[in-house]
């Protein structure tokens, strides 16, 4: 299909409506609807009547109108609205990965029927994608590709791609097998077309192209996928012998869920929310996380108790105890982010985790360093000259709170660093050391650190 530029969406949608409810003859109507991208289309279908999108679906061809489909949040809505055996072959015309998905997702009565009319084939084919796991990078693979035999010349190559183009048509990388049917390599398009015919294809196999098994969860090869700039990149069987593809956009796809999922972890879910989730569902992902935390805040209260007489003492340092707990959350989260990215790459070393932990704590300590000046003179000023208290106690005040700083964000730094490596190292999820989870940890350093420079620098020591 087609794709106009230059021109907004809804004056694309406008146009496409203006076709769908004219009077001009099918062939005229399907030739002005195959200028416009499948997506424009699909967002069209939700702005018309059921019989103007019957009269939609009699101008399409199944490979276009499953085409169109795969732009949809809705799909199955609109199959529901075909004959089944329309449904059925439509569906059997959708890339392999989505058409599982969308079976997966819909809540039809029809699902069931519309796999029985499936030619074998395509059923055996979801059937087969169906059986992985979400979490496994199988069941984000298509099975559209081409492949070729290492012993064949480029004519030979050539003429199978031809014959193959008809059925696949994810062509821009073209995986190659040897004699035995394992993955040997991979051949870019353009390096087939400008080769010799008489020329051997493993003259200009890429041996060294980047691959994923079946079995592995997608956040541990989420590495290969990300730093590999291929148009695809293939799905491999415990035997080596090629299941599917990886495309790109299926690439972008995976990084952007597994971002998100970590993003939800981060605020402390167990997984990304959906807008149109049910409540019970939204609470049972939200509550064991705030349960956790309720406890540790509880440990964090009986810990500020422990301090009550400082408190009594020095009743103006509770005016500054957010200010520790909330920079040192900070630094701890900084660095939590920090490293559940660096993580994505399952290569690191231990000395590259070491060199990460040193980094974040020297940042940390840095950044708490400035700040603690930045406090010490600040604060000192403001309890002085604004509190009218003895200079002497101003600043000695201040100077407990840079301290502290320096100190709680050193603590926060090595605790956002050191938690979500530890949680790798025994296999759980590092984006689990949630956002939350490290500022309550940071909370209870930040407290501890405080009030106790306080009872030992003011109290003991100075005895204000």
């Amino acid at each position: 299909m087609g794709d106009k530029g230059m021109k907004t969406r809804e004056e694309i949608q406008q146009e496409i409506l203006e076709i769908l409810r004219g009077r001009k003859s099918p062939k005229i109507m399907r030739d002005e609807l195959d200028e416009y991208h499948a997506g424009d289309l699909a967002a069209a279908l939700d702005q018309i009547t059921i019989e103007e999108r019957e009269r939609f679906y009699r101008l399409e061809s199944d490979e276009d109108l499953a085409e169109v489909l795969e732009h949809c949040d809705e799909a199955d809505k609109y199959l529901e609205e075909m004959s089944l055996h329309r449904a059925a072959s439509v569906l059997a015309k959708m890339e392999p990965d989505v058409a599982v998905d969308l079976m997966k997702e819909t809540d039809s009565v029809k699902k069931k029927e519309w796999l029985e009319l499936m030619d074998a084939e395509s059923r055996s084919r979801l059937q087969s994608l169906a059986s992985f796991d979400e979490d496994l990078i199988a069941s984000r693979m298509t099975t559209n590709f081409v492949w070729l035999y290492s012993n064949m010349t480029v004519r030979e190559g050539m003429k199978s791609l031809v014959e193959q183009a008809e059925e696949h048509d994810n062509i821009s990388v073209l995986y190659v097998l040897d004699p035995q049917g394992v993955f040997y390599g991979a051949i870019n398009l353009k390096d087939l077309i400008i080769a010799r015919r008489d020329t051997e294809l493993s003259d200009i196999i890429m041996t060294q192209f980047p691959y994923v098994y079946a079995d592995e969860r997608i956040e541990d090869c989420i590495w290969i996928i990300r730093d590999y700039s291929e148009e695809s990149i293939p799905v491999l069987s415990s035997d080596n012998h090629i299941l599917g593809a990886i495309t790109s956009q299926e690439i972008a796809e995976v990084v952007g869920d597994e971002m998100g999922e970590d993003y939800a972890k981060l605020a402390g879910l167990s997984a990304e929310e959906d807008l149109n989730e049910p409540l019970q569902q939204s609470v049972k992902k939200r509550l064991p996380w705030l349960i956790l935390l309720l406890g540790l805040g509880m440990v964090v209260s009986t810990v500020v108790g422990l301090f009550e007489g400082v408190v009594a003492r020095l009743t103006i340092v509770m005016a500054f105890q957010s200010l520790i707990l909330d920079m040192a959350g900070n630094v701890g989260t900084q660095s939590l982010a920090v490293t559940i990215r660096a993580l994505m790459d399952d290569q690191l070393t231990p000395k590259q985790k070491l060199k990460l932990i040193l980094k974040e704590v020297n940042v940390g300590t840095l950044n708490g360093a400035v700040l603690g000046v930045l406090a010490f003179v600040g604060v000192g000023v403001y309890i002085a000259f604004f509190k009218g208290m003895p200079v002497h106690y101003g600043f000695a005040i201040s100077g407990c709170i840079g301290i502290s700083l320096v100190v709680a964000m050193l603590i926060s730094s090595l605790v956002g660093t050191a938690v979500p490596i530890f949680f790798k190292h025994i296999h759980v999820d590092p984006a689990a050391a949630s956002g939350p989870l490290i500022t309550t940890i940071t909370d209870l350093v930040g407290v501890v650190t405080y009030y106790g420079l306080a009872w030992l620098l003011l109290l003991e020591f100075m005895h204000l």
